[in-house]
């Protein structure tokens, strides 16, 4: 993975992140209960966290495994789009049950990408 598409990436993540928490504290905030805009406020800010992971590591790319840059690329993927998908279907009054259990799959990969971050120091 070169050090231009892993901070692309985090800057691209970051970019989104903002935009859609602009998005949930503006025009969501009149049709999303509170528990739905608390979900919603989660998937942007674990978006969010890992995009700054993506750009610091960028940034420092000679320890970076391309392991690491796909569990959190992929990891916010699954984590925080399944929720904003759940929330918004949610809303709508047509939840989207079968991204449920990818949920947990991205903040297994989000945790993975952390494991794997942790172990590459030593």
């Amino acid at each position: 993975m070169t050090q231009q598409i892993i901070i692309a990436t985090g800057a691209f993540f970051g970019m989104l992140s903002v935009i859609l928490g602009a998005f949930g504290a503006h025009a969501l905030k009149k049709i999303l209960s509170t528990d739905q805009l608390h979900s919603f406020e989660v998937g942007v800010k674990y978006q969010m966290y890992h995009a700054i992971v993506l750009l610091a590591l960028g940034f420092n790319a000679n320890n970076i495994t391309s392991a690491i840059y796909w569990c959190f690329t992929v990891g916010i993927i699954l984590f925080s789009f399944s929720i904003y998908g759940l929330v918004l279907s949610d809303a709508k009054g047509k939840k989207l049950r079968f991204l449920g259990p990818i949920t947990p799959i991205g903040g297994l990969l989000l945790v993975s990408g952390w494991f794997l971050l942790l172990i590459s120091v030593f």
